[in-house]
């Protein structure tokens, strides 16, 4: 159904008038962190790139074509939904609230080429904890939450990836030669990662739940 919905969200995405500070650019992506107002309505526009997008907040949306077709769509806050590039719009946030989205705009298209498959894989490794919510030629996204206090096997990320807070993150990772480190994290945080192997033990009282958008293409 996820799949289904975000295929017919082409184009959903906050007004590029708007609040829309750049977080990353570099050559494989350009990331966005956008505020959309409530019943504004931006000019007619269009996104080239294919896109990955997470909602940190509840809200809804209608998108409306030069013909003057209007497509209206609502969200939960932390959903994820992929958003094919092209399509003339204009869209106006139609929620009573401002909502934010990560916006990750992908540069390169898809080789064709398989990544090697590792056997630390979190998502094979760790069902408990990670789990995948879209994946296609581009991109792989996962979802990773540990509950309060809980710790997960040693686990390797091979790929580059876009990582989004939807809460507040602290956390104690052990590296493959036994070395530590503390890694902290604030919701709504956006940061560039590359391959990692660690094992990691949530330190809050609190649950953490993280995006990560891996990157098939270099």
């Amino acid at each position: 159904m996820r799949w289904t919905l975000a295929a017919l969200l082409f184009a959903a995405g906050a007004l590029p008038a708007q609040d829309t500070p750049v977080k990353i650019d570099n050559d494989q992506v350009r990331v966005l962190f956008a505020t959309s107002k409530p019943h504004v309505k931006g000019p007619m526009h269009e996104h080239k790139d294919n896109r990955v997008m997470i909602y940190l907040d509840a809200g809804s949306q209608t998108l409306t074509d030069p013909a003057g077709k209007a497509t209206p769509s609502h969200w939960k806050a932390g959903e994820v939904l992929w958003s094919p590039g092209g399509g003339l719009h204009t869209s106006e946030n139609t929620s009573d609230k401002a909502y934010r989205i990560v916006e990750i705009e992908l540069k390169k298209q898809p080789t064709g080429e398989a990544a090697p498959a590792s056997a630390l894989d979190p998502v094979k490794l760790d069902p408990t904890h990670y789990r995948v919510e879209l994946e296609n030629a581009q991109v792989r996204v996962v979802r990773a939450r540990y509950g309060p206090h809980e710790k997960g096997p040693m686990h390797e990320h091979g790929a580059n990836r876009v990582v989004v807070f939807l809460t507040d993150q602290n956390v104690h990772a052990t590296l493959p030669g036994g070395g530590t480190q503390e890694v902290r994290g604030s919701a709504g945080e956006v940061r560039w990662a590359g391959a990692a192997k660690h094992q990691e033990v949530n330190l809050s009282d609190q649950a953490f739940e993280v995006i990560s958008v891996e990157l098939k293409t270099r």
